[in-house]
């Protein structure tokens, strides 16, 4: 994702919390490959602590998590500084967890209200 009003898109969508990073996830229902964005603040640090979040977690979604992405998803991944010194493992198995959250919310069946 490169366009600004794809990142504000998916900002409509589901929202998971983390320490490391907040990940914005939106249903794009077209079927497609997973895209995803990536957003390191300015509070973060300088250019070359974020540059380095930045290359961190683009290795991590290109070795361990871009195959769990749901396809027809938009993510967007908002990093905290705390990711800067996060062991590699700790980073792909939080970033597969929360991945693998929103992959199951879309699978999950859509229950009717109760007394209907």
């Amino acid at each position: 994702m490169t366009k600004r009003a794809e990142f504000l898109a998916a900002r409509r969508g589901r929202r998971l919390t983390g320490p490391f990073f907040l990940i914005e996830a939106l249903d794009r229902a077209d079927g497609r490959g997973a895209r995803y964005g990536l957003t390191v603040t300015r509070k973060v640090g300088n250019a070359v602590e974020r540059n380095r979040i930045r290359r961190r977690l683009r290795e991590a979604i290109r070795t361990v998590c871009g195959a769990d992405m749901a396809s027809g998803f938009d993510y967007v991944i908002v990093a905290r500084r705390e990711l800067l010194t996060l062991p590699f493992d700790t980073l792909t198995g939080e970033l597969s967890r929360r991945v693998a959250k929103v992959k199951a919310s879309r699978q999950a069946p859509a229950t009717p209200p109760p007394g209907t």
